[in-house]
């Protein structure tokens, strides 16, 4: 049993205590915690995640330990700890009986980002100043970033020496802590035994991860190197698989290291390139070329070799792969060369989507929606044209509306757009049940905004489809796209597979939403919309709900749009004002399209007054031809667009009327049923309104809203 130092008593957490409680990880309150253990004056015991060997799991892993395992905090472990320190410089930390040798590689790419990694580790934590035996890390989970609170007990055996993550600084103990905050997100220790690079870069950041497969690696990985190293990436890089076995060239087998760095050199006076890796592990080495025995540094220049050669077993070393450019191996570098032949996966985590597309600099828009396929309904499997009875049109179907952020260029480029599809574990631990193999289509879409029937995908051949569909946490891929409606179909490899999913679009404009679900199009992380935007826009949607006769939205319309929602004076909407307008929208468009029973794209008198009504409006006969004199062409007929207009000045007049006079718009509609134009009338309460007051105010320019009409 631990030894308590400073505190008598411990306290431990009920049931009572979970926040928000979930069957993946229950939601903890971290202050609230802490709070009262300082109160109580004991140390924080995590009974969701015990002291206990249910904690390190229930597998092979139990036959590794050491007998006579205990649980000791850091505090009974050194005479002054340390959470974290700043003047350790590299990675400071051991990999233990654990084989998460991927979550080291991906741990060590974290800490060239002193930003993201107080993200994920907040550093302000001590054993000093409110110490209660308990800490909080963050990690991205599928979507948001998810606080996991555990308590400062950790395994150690006999002799107090840490069983898992260790510190080469022995005081220090922020590892061994997010190590087992990771673990409690996973399900147990044993959970971490086997992983990819990827999934903890994923975790750590929450950015998209690209794996390339080093065998079939593209012509030009040194530029995406060169991209993706002086950009902020976090990259690794994965051996091939094996039992973590020391080979004779220093490599191991089945391991994870980390790419730190790329240089170019001159050597021969011809280009060589190299590649700097680290292994997490701290020591074994590369034996071969560019080792720091190897005689191939005497070719480099003095200044190149003191700024590159390292004299010590640090686990850190060069490795060479050659490159273009060069005459005597013109071609090599297309084949297999030592990175490529003796690592398996290279895996880059891009925080900034535009990595690989050259956009430096540029604002992205970013949209993430939640689905799930499910047994006998949505679960529909790939396209199997071939066999009867296809049930790939079942499968959640997402609408995708792309535009270039910038019109007017001469030579315009297609839109880039970046599609990350990610499953959700299946079981609270995370390796009980292994992933499904996933994959995305991609179509051209025009039509309609219903869920899309079999025949549609009969008759249309994809743009992108899943070569080999992945048993991985997330796939992803970068598309290039003319400006356009497209569709966007997530499903596994068989169908009526089970699973939930997350799908995430990264763009630099773009509408995305599902198919037939109340979810409506959401904009994310872009900035407001001005009235030349907000046009290109409206224009560039598929109206599917208007037929083939399209909306076209002129300039004066939207700034008239933004007049109407514009509460700032800025000339601009926020990204939440456009979501409000965009419910208001379909809202409209339904209703239009309801009415519009000739499809003309035009109401008459007697469709608008119904359209209205629909809409929550109710006109009389007579003020409702007003409104088509005022709002509608010379044959007294309204456009989808005038129809917005309308609704949005009328929906904004009664928000004024009953914003500035409490029950002023109850007197106007005095039977409580609509509006209805009467002759002039004198009113006994001064604060009422006459049905031409309501008509002003609708023609009156949508900034002028300043006065109202007193009749007296």
């Amino acid at each position: 049993m631990p030894l308590w130092s400073s505190f008598q008593r411990s306290w431990k957490r009920g049931q009572k205590d979970l926040v928000g409680a979930s069957p993946q990880l229950p939601r903890q309150d971290y202050e609230a915690l802490q709070e009262r253990c300082l109160r109580d004056g004991c140390l924080f015991e995590d009974d969701t995640f015990p002291a206990a060997l249910s904690s390190i799991g229930s597998g092979h892993l139990l036959q590794k330990l050491p007998g006579h395992l205990q649980w000791r905090r850091p505090t009974e472990l050194h005479i002054n700890p340390h959470f974290y320190s700043a003047e350790a410089k590299r990675l400071d930390l051991c990999q233990g009986l654990l084989g998460d040798c991927w979550f080291l590689a991906a741990l060590q790419a974290l800490t060239l980002h002193q930003d993201i990694l107080s993200q994920v580790v907040p550093l302000n934590q001590s054993f000093t100043k409110n110490y209660a035996g308990i800490f909080q890390f963050r990690f991205w989970h599928f979507g948001r970033w998810v606080p996991v609170v555990i308590d400062d007990r950790l395994p150690v055996n006999e002799a107090g020496q840490l069983v898992f993550v260790s510190s080469t600084f022995k005081n220090l103990f922020w590892g061994a802590l997010l190590e087992k905050a990771y673990a409690k997100l996973c399900g147990s220790y044993e959970d971490l035994q086997r992983g990819q690079v990827s999934d903890a870069l994923l975790d750590f950041t929450g950015g998209v991860t690209v794996t390339i497969k080093l065998a079939e690696a593209p012509g030009n990985l040194w530029d995406i190197l060169t991209q993706a190293t002086y950009g902020r990436t976090l990259i690794g890089c994965q051996t091939h698989s094996g039992n973590e076995r020391v080979l004779e060239n220093g490599l191991v087998d089945g391991h994870a290291y980390t790419v730190i760095g790329i240089r170019k050199v001159t050597c021969h006076h011809k280009p060589e390139y190299l590649v700097k890796l680290r292994n997490p592990w701290g020591k074994v080495e590369w034996k071969g070329d560019w080792s720091d025995s190897s005689r191939t540094w005497e070719l480099l220049s003095p200044k190149e070799k003191i700024v590159l050669l390292r004299k010590k077993d640090d686990g850190e070393f060069w490795y060479l792969t050659r490159g273009p450019g060069t005459n005597a191996l013109a071609d090599i570098w297309m084949t297999l060369q030592d990175f490529k032949a003796h690592f398996k996966l290279l895996v880059i985590c891009k925080l900034t989507p535009g990595l690989l597309s050259h956009d430096v600099g540029q604002t992205w828009s970013y949209t993430s929606q939640e689905g799930r396929w499910e047994k006998g309904t949505t679960a529909g499997g790939p396209i199997n044209l071939h066999q009867a009875g296809d049930t790939f049109w079942r499968n959640p179907q997402f609408l995708l509306s792309v535009w270039r952020p910038q019109e007017g260029r001469m030579f315009p480029m297609p839109c880039s757009v970046l599609v990350s599809l990610l499953q959700k574990p299946r079981h609270r631990h995370r390796n009980r049940k292994p992933h499904l193999a996933i994959g995305f289509y991609l179509f051209r879409f025009h039509d309609d905004q219903k869920k899309l029937p079999p025949e549609f995908f009969l008759q249309n051949t994809p743009l992108s489809f899943p070569e080999v569909f992945l048993p991985e946490k997330e796939v992803s891929q970068e598309l290039w796209l003319e400006p356009g409606t497209y569709l966007i179909v997530p499903c596994t490899s068989e169908a009526w597979q089970v699973s939930e999913f997350v799908i995430r679009v990264f763009s630099r404009k773009h509408i995305f939403y599902e198919i037939g679900s109340n979810s409506g199009a959401v904009f994310t992380k872009c900035p407001e919309i001005n009235a030349a935007q907000l046009q290109r826009i409206l224009n560039q949607l598929t109206w599917s709900g208007l037929g083939s006769t399209q909306p076209l939205f002129s300039l004066d319309a939207c700034q008239g749009i933004l007049a109407l929602l514009d509460l700032n004076a800025s000339g601009t909407v926020s990204i939440q004002e456009f979501r409000d307008l965009w419910k208001q929208l379909m809202l409209y468009q339904a209703v239009f399209h309801k009415q519009d029973s000739n499809r003309s794209g035009c109401l008459n008198w007697s469709q608008l007054r119904a359209a209205m009504k629909d809409a929550g409006i109710v006109l009389s006969d007579d003020i409702c031809l007003l409104m088509l004199i005022r709002y509608g062409g010379p044959k007294l007929q309204m456009d989808f667009v005038s129809f917005v207009l309308l609704m949005l000045r009328a929906e904004k007049t009664e928000s004024e009327l009953l914003g500035s006079r409490e029950g002023v718009f109850q007197n106007l509609t005095q039977d409580g049923k609509g509006i209805y134009l009467q002759k002039p009338e004198v009113y006994p309460a001064k604060d009422s309104l006459r049905s031409q007051d309501f008509l002003d105010l609708l023609s009156t320019p949508p900034n002028a809203f300043a006065t109202l009409c007193i009749i007296d």
